[in-house]
Protein backbone atom coordinates (compact mmCIF):
# COMPACT_ATOMS: atom_id res chain seq x y z
CA UNK A 1 0.00 0.00 0.00
CA UNK A 2 1.17 3.29 -1.21
CA UNK A 3 2.08 5.55 1.76
CA UNK A 4 -0.14 8.58 2.73
CA UNK A 5 2.32 11.50 1.51
CA UNK A 6 3.11 9.89 -1.86
CA UNK A 7 -0.51 9.61 -2.40
CA UNK A 8 -1.25 13.77 -1.11
CA UNK A 9 1.90 14.28 -3.55
CA UNK A 10 0.38 12.19 -6.54
CA UNK A 11 -2.86 14.04 -5.85
CA UNK A 12 -1.51 17.76 -6.03
CA UNK A 13 0.74 16.77 -9.01
CA UNK A 14 -2.63 15.60 -11.11
CA UNK A 15 -4.21 19.12 -9.46
CA UNK A 16 -1.71 21.43 -10.73
CA UNK A 17 -1.50 19.49 -14.43
CA UNK A 18 -5.33 19.91 -14.26
CA UNK A 19 -5.44 23.44 -13.54
CA UNK A 20 -2.34 24.38 -16.09
CA UNK A 21 -3.65 22.67 -18.88
CA UNK A 22 -5.20 23.84 -21.94
CA UNK A 23 -6.94 20.70 -22.77
CA UNK A 24 -6.79 16.96 -21.21
CA UNK A 25 -7.65 13.79 -23.25
CA UNK A 26 -9.38 11.14 -20.52
CA UNK A 27 -8.32 7.57 -22.22
CA UNK A 28 -9.10 3.65 -21.51
CA UNK A 29 -5.76 2.29 -22.59
CA UNK A 30 -6.96 -1.91 -21.90
CA UNK A 31 -6.05 -4.06 -24.84
CA UNK A 32 -2.88 -1.72 -25.75
CA UNK A 33 0.55 -3.97 -25.12
CA UNK A 34 3.56 -1.63 -23.60
CA UNK A 35 5.40 -1.23 -27.10
CA UNK A 36 2.18 0.28 -28.33
CA UNK A 37 1.90 2.85 -25.06
CA UNK A 38 5.36 3.79 -25.24
CA UNK A 39 4.99 5.13 -28.82
CA UNK A 40 1.41 6.75 -28.08
CA UNK A 41 3.84 8.32 -25.51
CA UNK A 42 6.48 9.20 -27.64
CA UNK A 43 4.10 10.69 -30.33
CA UNK A 44 2.54 12.86 -27.32
CA UNK A 45 6.08 13.91 -25.57
CA UNK A 46 7.02 15.30 -29.35
CA UNK A 47 3.83 17.45 -29.33
CA UNK A 48 4.83 18.17 -25.55
CA UNK A 49 1.72 16.45 -24.03
CA UNK A 50 2.37 14.59 -20.71
CA UNK A 51 0.44 10.98 -20.79
CA UNK A 52 -0.04 9.66 -17.73
CA UNK A 53 -2.29 6.70 -15.97
CA UNK A 54 -4.00 7.79 -13.14
CA UNK A 55 -5.44 6.06 -10.15
CA UNK A 56 -9.42 7.28 -10.48
CA UNK A 57 -9.86 7.97 -6.79
CA UNK A 58 -6.69 10.21 -6.85
CA UNK A 59 -8.10 11.97 -9.91
CA UNK A 60 -11.33 12.53 -8.48
CA UNK A 61 -9.44 13.87 -5.10
CA UNK A 62 -7.84 16.54 -7.60
CA UNK A 63 -10.45 17.17 -9.85
CA UNK A 64 -11.92 18.08 -6.83
CA UNK A 65 -9.30 20.51 -5.10
CA UNK A 66 -9.26 22.12 -8.70
CA UNK A 67 -12.80 22.38 -8.84
CA UNK A 68 -12.84 20.63 -11.67
CA UNK A 69 -15.28 17.41 -10.42
CA UNK A 70 -17.62 17.50 -13.77
CA UNK A 71 -14.96 15.54 -15.51
CA UNK A 72 -15.42 12.72 -12.34
CA UNK A 73 -17.79 10.97 -14.69
CA UNK A 74 -15.37 9.77 -16.93
CA UNK A 75 -12.86 8.45 -14.24
CA UNK A 76 -13.91 4.68 -14.15
CA UNK A 77 -11.75 2.09 -15.01
CA UNK A 78 -8.52 2.02 -16.32
CA UNK A 79 -8.09 5.89 -17.00
CA UNK A 80 -4.58 7.32 -18.38
CA UNK A 81 -4.90 11.21 -19.09
CA UNK A 82 -3.42 13.26 -21.64
CA UNK A 83 -2.42 16.82 -20.17
CA UNK A 84 -1.95 19.89 -23.12
CA UNK A 85 -0.46 22.97 -22.11
CA UNK A 86 0.11 24.64 -25.57
CA UNK A 87 -1.90 24.00 -28.34
CA UNK A 88 -5.35 22.32 -27.02
CA UNK A 89 -6.25 20.72 -30.74
CA UNK A 90 -2.97 19.04 -30.54
CA UNK A 91 -3.89 16.20 -27.72
CA UNK A 92 -7.23 15.37 -29.35
CA UNK A 93 -5.84 15.04 -32.60
CA UNK A 94 -2.82 12.88 -31.84
CA UNK A 95 -5.02 10.78 -29.80
CA UNK A 96 -7.83 10.18 -32.48
CA UNK A 97 -5.21 9.34 -35.00
CA UNK A 98 -3.52 6.69 -32.78
CA UNK A 99 -7.23 5.63 -31.74
CA UNK A 100 -7.87 5.05 -35.24
CA UNK A 101 -4.65 2.98 -35.99
CA UNK A 102 -5.24 1.07 -32.52
CA UNK A 103 -9.05 0.19 -32.23
CA UNK A 104 -8.34 -0.69 -28.17
CA UNK A 105 -7.63 2.55 -27.72
CA UNK A 106 -11.12 4.06 -26.25
CA UNK A 107 -11.75 8.07 -25.93
CA UNK A 108 -13.51 8.38 -22.34
CA UNK A 109 -13.86 12.00 -22.93
CA UNK A 110 -11.71 15.22 -21.88
CA UNK A 111 -11.43 18.86 -20.74
CA UNK A 112 -11.29 22.32 -22.73
CA UNK A 113 -10.11 25.32 -21.35
CA UNK A 114 -11.52 23.74 -18.24
CA UNK A 115 -14.72 23.14 -19.30
CA UNK A 116 -15.65 19.26 -19.39
CA UNK A 117 -16.41 17.71 -23.49
CA UNK A 118 -17.41 14.25 -24.27
CA UNK A 119 -15.67 11.42 -26.47
CA UNK A 120 -17.52 12.73 -29.58
CA UNK A 121 -16.49 16.67 -28.86
CA UNK A 122 -12.84 15.25 -28.28
CA UNK A 123 -13.13 13.69 -31.88
CA UNK A 124 -14.76 17.17 -33.58
CA UNK A 125 -11.92 18.77 -31.61
CA UNK A 126 -9.53 16.34 -33.29
CA UNK A 127 -11.20 17.56 -36.94
CA UNK A 128 -10.43 20.89 -36.49
CA UNK A 129 -7.33 22.88 -37.88
CA UNK A 130 -4.31 23.15 -36.59
CA UNK A 131 -3.35 26.90 -34.48
CA UNK A 132 -1.32 28.01 -37.40
CA UNK A 133 -3.99 26.94 -40.45
CA UNK A 134 -6.57 29.22 -38.40
CA UNK A 135 -4.06 32.14 -37.82
CA UNK A 136 -3.51 31.90 -41.73
CA UNK A 137 -7.03 31.92 -42.62
CA UNK A 138 -7.41 34.87 -40.34
CA UNK A 139 -4.53 36.81 -41.35
CA UNK A 140 -6.27 36.03 -45.31
CA UNK A 141 -9.39 37.09 -44.19
CA UNK A 142 -8.27 40.36 -42.66
CA UNK A 143 -6.02 40.65 -45.79
CA UNK A 144 -9.20 40.54 -48.39
CA UNK A 145 -10.92 43.72 -47.93
CA UNK A 146 -7.44 45.97 -47.94
CA UNK A 147 -6.70 44.01 -51.31
CA UNK A 148 -10.28 45.09 -52.16
CA UNK A 149 -9.74 48.75 -51.28
CA UNK A 150 -6.52 48.42 -52.86
CA UNK A 151 -8.15 47.46 -56.73
CA UNK A 152 -10.95 49.75 -56.28
CA UNK A 153 -8.16 53.21 -55.40
CA UNK A 154 -6.31 52.02 -58.07
CA UNK A 155 -9.18 51.65 -60.61
CA UNK A 156 -10.05 55.18 -59.89
CA UNK A 157 -6.55 56.16 -60.85
CA UNK A 158 -6.34 54.88 -63.63
CA UNK A 159 -9.69 55.89 -64.76
CA UNK A 160 -8.37 59.28 -64.07
CA UNK A 161 -5.38 59.15 -65.90
CA UNK A 162 -7.20 57.95 -68.83
CA UNK A 163 -9.44 60.78 -68.60
CA UNK A 164 -6.39 63.14 -68.24
CA UNK A 165 -5.51 61.51 -71.51
CA UNK A 166 -8.21 61.90 -73.52
CA UNK A 167 -8.53 65.70 -72.57
CA UNK A 168 -4.71 66.01 -73.55
CA UNK A 169 -5.04 64.29 -76.72
CA UNK A 170 -8.65 66.73 -77.33
CA UNK A 171 -6.10 69.97 -76.58
CA UNK A 172 -3.87 68.59 -78.79
CA UNK A 173 -6.47 68.11 -81.43
CA UNK A 174 -7.89 70.94 -81.52
CA UNK A 175 -4.80 72.78 -81.30
CA UNK A 176 -3.92 71.13 -84.62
Amino acid sequence: MVARPEKEAAVADIKEKLERSKAVVLTDYRGLNVHDIMELRRKLREAGIEYKVVKNTLAQLAAEKAAMSDINTYLTGPTAMAFGFGDPVAPAKIISEFAREHKELEIKGGMLEGKVIGAAEVKALASLPSREVMLARVASAMQAPIAGIVGALSGCIRNLVYALDAVRKQKEGAAA
